[in-house]
């Protein structure tokens, strides 16, 4: 089966769109109700920003052939192994109760200094708990899942300006040295790719003007999408029902 990616474009620029959107709504709602949280950590908590991207991603799979009752979006606590559970964005799971894809959204806008560490810390955690989880048997009787993560990322000045690096007692890795928080990002995500803590990830930039791009091809929201589609496919046998072998 050949998937044209190209066939996407207005749905990604529909999810950025959504994407701004929504969090200009969120932080509108927020000052009219007064309430005491900074601008920029409404957009953290708010939520529903990226449901765009969900629904992309839930088209994709529908598209090749996956059913839609078998495609989370709410609710999607799975088991983890450091904690009970961990409440991914996107999970596909087949009839036969096998897991099949899991999928992480982030985003961030403004604050980098504050947040890049968090984020870090997140993907990282996330993805040992689910790998460590899936070792130790907390979803039996299968291959393992594709796990995906995709960030979307302000372009601003802040984000693409080289940020000052602290040194006090060893020197950093050369990789960053004189990089910004956008390049930052580009090396987390190709690192969470080579360490095989993510089976694929995609960084976007995107701005206020719903513009948006890709950081570098080997993370490109098409690379992500053809790494999905590929997994799916393969996974494909899950979803037959009896009649239809």
């Amino acid at each position: 089966m050949k998937i044209d990616i190209e066939k996407y474009s207005p749905n990604i620029q529909d999810a950025i769109n959504t994407f701004w959107d929504t969090r200009n709504k969120q932080k509108k709602d927020q000052k009219a109700k007064t309430i005491k949280d900074s601008g920029n950590r409404s957009a953290v908590t708010g939520g529903k920003q990226l449901d765009g991207f969900l629904e992309l991603l839930s088209l994709v799979a529908i598209d090749i052939g996956i059913p839609k009752s078998c495609i989370f979006t709410k609710g999607n606590h799975i088991p983890g192994y450091f904690r009970p559970t961990k409440d991914w964005d996107l999970l596909i799971i087949s009839p036969n109760k096998k897991l099949i894809s899991v999928v992480e959204l982030k985003s961030q806008v403004g604050s980098f200094g504050n947040n890049f560490n968090n984020r870090t810390e997140e993907s990282l955690g996330s993805a040992i708990d689910l790998w460590t989880a899936f070792r130790e048997k907390a979803y039996p009787n299968q291959v393992a899942p594709w796990v995906g993560y995709l960030m979307v990322v302000e372009k601003s000045i802040k984000s693409t300006s080289p940020v000052r690096i602290n040194e006090p007692h060893f020197k950093v890795f050369n990789e960053f040295v004189g990089g910004s928080y956008l390049d930052r990002y580009k090396i987390l995500c190709q690192k969470l790719i080579l360490e095989r803590h993510y089976n694929h990830c995609c960084l976007l930039w995107s701005k206020s003007d719903y513009s948006y791009g890709d950081v570098s091809t080997d993370i490109s929201i098409e690379s992500f999408l053809h790494a999905f589609i590929g997994h799916l496919l393969g996974q494909l046998n899950e979803f037959k029902s009896k009649e239809d072998e």
